[in-house]
């Protein structure tokens, strides 16, 4: 059994599906502690808590937040510290996506893609830093490879994954030496659920990427967990793509 992250305790935003699910169950599987954030996927949300919970009691907490709320941070880390009394991990994975397309773009959604993808990250870093510190601890954002070559499109969005890509290079400076931050950048992983992507462009995407079909949810799990037992990693951006970017 993989012991890597025996006693830690972890908080995993956007975690009761699909990427965050994955990274949940995969640092669970390592000995973590995890505190299961969602916002709207409750039934989800109770459904990965009673399954951990049933592998080794005790070791997950669902809690429900809207991050966009000045109060998230504070009440998910809090929650975390009265559970366990310590925190080793944060994995910011909680994202909102959807295009916007230039001339038709409102306040409202730059204020939640901005707010989800690198405002919430912010500051739950900021509120968990000196508890990650005291632990030696780390943190994992989930950008994307549309950070550093934007996605035509979805300008608010690549605007956002920029800014967290900035924000954990940023991060990584300001908390050294005592809490290393990375980040995971995904490529194409799993296909949006509201039919973002047609067939055609689903078809290109495969096509222009070398090992010629999209990741798995375990396989940014997997780079998760080795950015957050990685001790000499800190302000990298880990491209789990494919190859992709090679052609963006």
């Amino acid at each position: 059994m993989d012991d890597t992250l025996q006693g830690k305790v972890a908080l995993v935003t956007g975690a009761a599906r699909r990427l965050g699910a994955a990274i949940a169950r995969r640092l669970h599987a390592a000995g973590a502690n995890v505190v299961i954030h969602y916002r709207g996927a409750e039934s989800d949300a109770v459904q990965l808590e009673a399954q951990l919970n049933g592998l080794r009691k005790g070791s997950a907490l669902r809690l429900k937040a809207d991050l966009l709320a000045p109060i998230a941070p504070q009440a998910l880390i809090g929650a975390a510290l009265e559970r366990w009394k310590r925190l080793d991990l944060l994995v910011n994975c909680a994202s909102t996506f959807y295009a916007t397309a230039v001339g038709e773009i409102e306040a409202a959604q730059w204020e939640e893609l901005i707010g989800s993808n690198l405002r919430a990250p912010l500051f739950l870093a900021q509120t968990a830093a000196p508890h990650l510190a005291a632990a030696r601890g780390s943190i994992v954002n989930i950008a994307d490879i549309h950070a550093e070559r934007p996605l035509k499109g979805y300008l608010v969005y690549s605007v956002a994954k920029a800014g967290l890509a900035a924000l954990t290079r940023s991060l990584a400076l300001e908390l050294a030496p005592g809490v290393r931050v990375n980040a995971v950048a995904p490529g194409a992983i799993a296909w949006p659920e509201d039919g973002q992507f047609g067939l055609a462009e689903r078809e290109r995407i495969v096509a222009t990427t070398p090992l010629q079909r999209i990741g798995d949810p375990a396989d940014i799990a997997q780079a998760v967990h080795y950015l957050a037992t990685a001790p000499f990693v800190t302000g990298h951006l880990l491209a789990v793509d494919g190859g992709r970017s090679l052609f963006l």
